[in-house]
């Protein structure tokens, strides 16, 4: 019987889907709701510190004793502190699924780096937050503070870091990142790239200058405004720690808005800049403007709570969209030579 030849066939064959940069929506919501969701951690921890709630359990990470404490949703100090908890639950789930979902899917290998760089940092968050509280009895005679406020202090730092990560994964997974629909119109110059560095660096000196002075509740410390006396005077009478520190808080938002001014000028006066882009200078000058305010409101209504956790979201915004702006300005650093898209 004469042996038959089995047709060829040209079908693929079935494989797992490659790692690819392409633009996915799914993935580009959800790291943009990610984003979202730790402004809602932010203003739950401002306001936990604001109201002084921050001790109002002395375990962790279980909240006297529980998951569900008796009485935690009719008490205010309750339902801050355990609801900035709950919240900060949530984020580790959705840095989780962010990562994951990046590890199997993103061919970019700095971008799924910065995944489970960004879903690492959330734990470390979690862990200096549990030692506020577990540290909180422990004194430093020194700087005449807790060992838990020294970790507060980190903590509110880190938060901003965590921010940034994830700031930077929505941009990257963004469609006008990717297919670079609103890109550059030319190569930025170096001063304008420098410009923007120097001034995310100063945000971030600032923001840790605000967390010492939130924790060592030196907020008050200088009771007038714009002046630091009652006199007018441009300088404290007498000094002290929390004295330097709140002047010292007063003294670089001044740098900082010359220098955040500086930017936005740059960026709309120069050629490389997309639309998107001159409109993110725009708002951050709103932010600039409205974070002025707020800290003068601060101060003079004897620092609300509303007022100083208001405060807080506005300057983590102002960070934000400075880092936005610089990121993008290093796109092509970033990307290297690989295509925009598969």
């Amino acid at each position: 019987m004469p042996a038959t030849t089995l047709p060829v066939s040209n079908a693929p064959r079935l494989t797992a889907s490659p790692r690819t940069a392409a633009y996915r929506p799914g993935l580009a919501w959800f790291a943009t709701a990610a984003f979202v969701w730790i402004f809602f951690i932010i203003y739950k921890g401002a306001f936990t510190t604001s109201i002084g709630a921050g001790m109002v359990f002395p375990d962790w990470p279980l909240s006297n004793g529980s998951l569900n404490p008796e009485g935690w949703l009719k008490d205010q100090d309750m339902l801050a502190e355990h609801g900035h908890r709950l919240a900060a639950g949530v984020m580790t789930i959705l840095s989780t699924i962010l990562a994951v979902w990046l590890h199997r899917t993103e061919a970019r290998a700095w971008l799924r780096k910065l995944g489970w760089a960004a879903f690492a940092l959330v734990f470390v968050q979690a862990f200096v937050g549990g030692l506020r509280v577990l540290l909180d009895h422990l004194h430093v005679e020194m700087v005449n503070t807790s060992v838990g406020r020294l970790f507060a202090m980190g903590h509110a730092c880190l938060a901003q870091l965590f921010l940034c990560s994830v700031a930077a994964i929505a941009i990257g997974c963004s469609r006008t990142w990717i297919e670079r629909r609103a890109g550059l119109r030319a190569e930025p110059s170096a001063g304008l790239r420098k410009l923007a560095r120097v001034c995310l660096a100063l945000l971030f000196a600032q923001l840790a200058i605000a967390a010492v002075m939130r924790h060592s509740f030196a907020g008050m410390a200088i009771p007038t405004f714009p002046h630091s006396t009652p006199e007018g005077d441009l300088l404290p009478h007498a000094w002290s720690f929390a004295v330097g520190i709140q002047f010292a808080h007063r003294a670089m938002a001044l740098v900082l808005t010359v220098a955040l001014i500086a930017l936005a000028v740059a960026v709309w006066r120069g050629r490389s800049a997309p639309s998107a882009m001159r409109l993110g200078a725009g708002g951050l000058m709103f932010c600039l403007a409205l974070q002025i305010f707020l800290g003068a409101a601060t101060v003079l209504s004897g620092r609300s709570p509303y007022y100083a956790t208001w405060h807080v979201i506005v300057g983590a915004a102002l960070l934000v969209s400075t880092f936005a702006i610089t990121w993008v300005l290093h796109r092509d650093a970033i990307e290297g030579s690989a295509p925009a898209a598969a």
